[in-house]
């Protein structure tokens, strides 16, 4: 790897690249993209989400099935094979996350089994994960990761953690005006909104350190959203971040886990065309304006007026809170496992494919994770 430029990212007693990959479902960062970034000394991070797709035994065991218990069996059995994956394909480098949505119905389950099935950290967004050190208490080293968007959340999570004799071992801060997928933001207006701004994230959260007399613990910040050029990364650091974390330019690497197809979706986007809407979760999302999203967009108002509870569409309720099945008038009208398995599957016209709002590094082009970690610590476009 290139002569690093940056201090290290120091996390439970490993030295790693400054640089974190973000954790991307369905199925979009499993074993083969997360393996391939820790053995390059940074930390790689698999999405817990529905992983059973990744594996053909699993998706013949449960494909018809609608048994909730059978599916979240399957679904663990394919967190632990893309865990040991990964490990073994990092081969004693890096780190090995695994990212899980505080919104997901398993969300107790995944914590549990990817500390079992020996992940070095726990990464968790799309909701509080007020009860984080209590799921893993047989698990102390293994590092604990809460994505968080603005200073209010961190202050909520350091002071129900340090009742608990736990801090966090790093931070990441989202900008919801910039990441893909779920943000975090309570509405789709306040996705633009200054206060998410880094540098007054940043600043609150290294003020709340010295307000909670934790200076010396070092908690690392990680930035996330919108980060595509080693000089963005510098500026970044310069602002008090220890790391970055990046999702879009990884999920369209060689090694990507995703069907080539979903890559080409996600590299000729053009950025006028990727926007932010409401998601089931109740939360904001942000994606590509492909066939399917635009004629959901056209109908969302008349499918949030007719709204009502129904059966879950792929049988094992993934999300504690689920708009369409919960019939939530003022969520997403979808069945968001289907629509981005579709995508991991490379369906143009029918998957949901989460972007980050920004250009490319490499533009159009598909290369290696090498590549795409050299240009972010040198900034020296590889040929």
């Amino acid at each position: 790897m290139p002569k690093a430029v940056f201090e290290p990212l120091r996390l439970k007693g490993k030295t790693l690249l400054p640089i974190v990959q973000g954790g991307m479902g369905v199925g979009i960062s499993a074993h083969r993209l997360a393996g391939t970034v820790a053995s390059l000394g940074a930390l790689g991070t698999i999405s817990s989400v529905d992983l059973r797709r990744h594996h053909p035994d699993l998706m013949e065991r449960t494909a018809r099935s609608r048994d909730r218990a059978l599916i979240d069996t399957a679904n663990l059995e394919a967190l632990d094979r893309e865990v040991r994956a990964a490990l073994a394909r990092a081969a004693g480098r890096g780190a090995v996350a695994v990212n899980v949505m505080r919104a997901v119905s398993a969300y107790a389950y995944y914590v549990r089994r990817a500390c079992e099935s020996g992940a070095h950290a726990i990464v968790v967004g799309a909701g509080l994960p007020l009860d984080l050190p209590d799921l893993t208490a047989n698990h102390p080293d293994v590092a604990l990761i809460p994505i968080l968007s603005d200073a209010r959340g961190i202050g909520l999570v350091l002071k129900k953690w340090m009742r608990k004799q736990r801090l966090p071992d790093a931070i990441v801060i989202e900008h919801p005006r910039y990441a893909a997928g779920h943000l975090g933001a309570p509405t789709l207006d306040s996705v633009a909104d200054p206060h998410f701004a880094f540098p007054e994230v940043i600043e609150s959260a290294l003020g709340l350190f010295k307000q909670l007399g934790l200076e010396r613990e070092r908690i690392p910040l990680i930035a996330a959203g919108g980060i595509h050029t080693h000089e963005r990364m510098r500026e970044l650091i310069a602002l008090g971040a220890a790391a970055v974390q990046l999702g879009t330019p990884f999920a369209v690497s060689e090694e990507g886990d995703a069907h080539p197809h979903f890559k080409q979706v996600l590299v000729e986007a053009r950025l006028e065309d990727i926007v932010a809407f409401m998601s089931v979760a109740g939360l904001p999302a942000r994606a590509v304006r492909t066939p399917w999203l635009a004629d959901y967009l056209a109908k969302e108002a008349k499918l949030q007026r007719v709204a009502k509870p129904r059966k879950c569409a792929v049988g094992f309720d993934c999300l504690q809170q689920c708009g369409l099945r919960d019939g939530i008038a003022k969520h997403g009208q979808f069945c968001i496992d289907m629509r981005l398995a579709y995508a991991l599957g490379g369906d143009v016209k029918r998957g949901l494919f989460f972007r980050g709002s920004e250009a490319l590094p490499f533009g159009r082009e598909i290369r290696p994770v090498r590549d795409l970690i050299a240009y972010l610590m040198t900034g020296a476009m590889p040929a």
